[in-house]
């Protein structure tokens, strides 16, 4: 796996103040975006958040992406640690096949029926890019913050301690209650 790494430069947000690191795997770029303190935090919080071009930028109601991301910023900026921005649209379908699995659950799918019925697994996505992210970062502990059981057993079968496991819990409505429903009932999401 051949990897591209950017420079470290600084962002300051609406959240509080950052540094960003870009890293480029084939066709796909991702961020880590780091306090200001990070490399002094034993075992920082830790956020790997899957990319959400509907949630994150448009504000979509159909998920709970925007506000995770939106409440790992701030618990970031406040607590100190990082949040890895896994640029892995619509579980790693793309953002054309998303919009279809939108319209399959539109007529009453479920979000693992939809990407069944589109021809792909319940999530395609490849966690390796954040493996690599994590040797960069020389993480060897950290306190996760997910709900989602398959990135506890990514991250413990890379040999890093998970010392908490942080929940972001979000309020459902009522476009996304399906949604959630099917993260805790069928992929056994810690919500």
């Amino acid at each position: 796996m051949s990897i591209e790494e950017s420079n470290i430069a600084n962002l300051p947000t609406k959240y509080g103040e950052f540094r960003i690191k870009a890293y480029k795997d084939g066709n796909q770029e991702h961020l880590a975006i780091m306090s200001q303190d990070f490399e002094q935090i034993d075992a920082p919080y830790v956020r790997i958040h899957s990319e959400c071009l509907t949630g994150d930028t448009l504000g979509s109601l159909k998920c709970d992406c925007r506000n995770q991301l939106e409440l790992s910023l701030q618990f970031i900026a406040k607590n100190g640690g990082l949040v890895i921005y896994h640029r892995q649209e619509g579980r790693n379908i793309g953002l054309l096949n998303k919009v279809n699995a939108y319209a399959l659950q539109d007529l009453g799918r479920n979000t693992i029926e939809a990407n069944i019925e589109l021809g792909f697994a319940e999530d395609e996505r490849d966690y390796r890019v954040v493996k690599y992210i994590f040797e960069n970062l020389a993480l060897k502990k950290l306190k996760l913050i997910t709900n989602n059981p398959a990135k506890l057993k990514y991250v413990e079968s890379l040999g890093i301690e998970i010392v908490e496991r942080i929940p972001a819990i979000i309020k459902a409505n009522k476009y996304n209650e399906l949604y959630l429903s099917t993260k805790k009932e069928k992929m056994g999401h810690l919500i």
